[in-house]
């Protein structure tokens, strides 16, 4: 798997949490020619917020190149329920299969606070764009 490049590319701050996304094409988990191309991205949650927050749910919307819209939704991320204190960062890493060169994804995460509240934090409008060459 190529390395990551660390520059985030797209942040949404909802409610003093920040939620940060580096995306890459992965040519080498790609098919193209089998009409399948895979992304992988990098998150960063930081709680810039006076309380720790635990990740309850995510939701994503997906949408590929000819418009078709795939919703994710589902307890935690990765299997993990993280709690990030405040100060702190969650960091993670996915991968996104699409049939189609080119899409993107956004969402939702679902928070507890510390404080019993319960709130969604943005997660920002990403594209994903295989380069030009890869098909």
């Amino acid at each position: 798997m190529t390395a990551m490049k660390e520059l985030f590319q797209h942040a949404a701050i909802t409610h003093g949490i920040t939620v940060r996304v580096a995306v890459n094409f992965l040519p080498e988990q790609s098919r193209i020619e089998a009409g399948k191309w895979f992304w992988v991205y990098h998150i960063r949650i930081e709680n810039d917020s006076d309380q720790p927050v635990q990740l309850l749910a995510r939701h994503w919307r997906i949408t590929d190149g000819k418009g078709q819209v795939s919703v994710v939704e589902g307890e935690g991320i990765v299997g993990e329920q993280p709690v990030i204190a405040p100060g702190a960062s969650h960091d993670y890493v996915s991968g996104c299969p699409l049939t189609t060169a080119h899409g993107s994804m956004e969402g939702h995460y679902t928070f507890l606070g510390a404080d019993g509240t319960r709130f969604d934090a943005a997660i920002p409008y990403f594209p994903l764009a295989a380069p030009a060459t890869a098909g």
